[in-house]
């Protein structure tokens, strides 16, 4: 009997899931970039916009100030303690990513089913806004800026010598 209430649940996860999978693969893309990123690549001034690094640190910082409100009302920009001067190395942005990460995979383990999706949830400005519509905008946001990191990958280490 558990066993099949256990996988009724489950059978009512599936946005949930979805939302889970595309947000790991955020997570293993920015890893991945960092990976891949030479040390003096991470911060390398790119004029205007934001080097790799701070690039990479934006879309994690959207994903940690969400659900560190979701999971502890903490609605912070991680902004502060996610600085360049703090996260010299790859490897320290890698330690950050996978805490944000860590954070993230605790208030997906808290959603029940589909239907928690539906809840609004008061958000930093007062407003309140059904989780999916504050989820969906989370990973837009943090995919925008993860973009902008990879393109800055590409357009540095593969550009050279390609014409149209």
């Amino acid at each position: 009997m558990d066993e099949q209430l256990s996988a009724q649940a489950l059978g009512k996860r599936h946005i949930v899931a979805s939302l889970d999978r595309a947000f790991a693969r955020l997570h293993a893309g920015s890893c991945d970039i960092v990976q891949r990123a030479a040390i003096e690549q991470l911060y390398e001034p790119r004029g205007a916009v934001l080097s790799i690094g701070e690039s990479v640190l934006r879309s994690a910082a959207v994903i940690e100030q969400t659900f560190g409100g979701i999971t502890a009302n903490l609605w912070d920009d991680p902004f502060e303690w996610t600085l360049p001067e703090h996260l010299t190395t790859p490897a320290k942005v890698m330690e950050h990513l996978e805490e944000v990460e860590a954070v993230r995979r605790r208030a997906f383990a808290s959603f029940t089913d589909d239907s928690c999706l539906t809840k609004q949830i008061a958000t930093p400005t007062h407003q309140s806004q059904a989780l999916i519509d504050l989820l969906l905008d989370t990973l837009q946001r943090a995919t925008t800026c993860q973009g902008q990191a990879g393109d800055k990958f590409v357009s540095r280490s593969d550009a050279r010598g390609f014409i149209i």
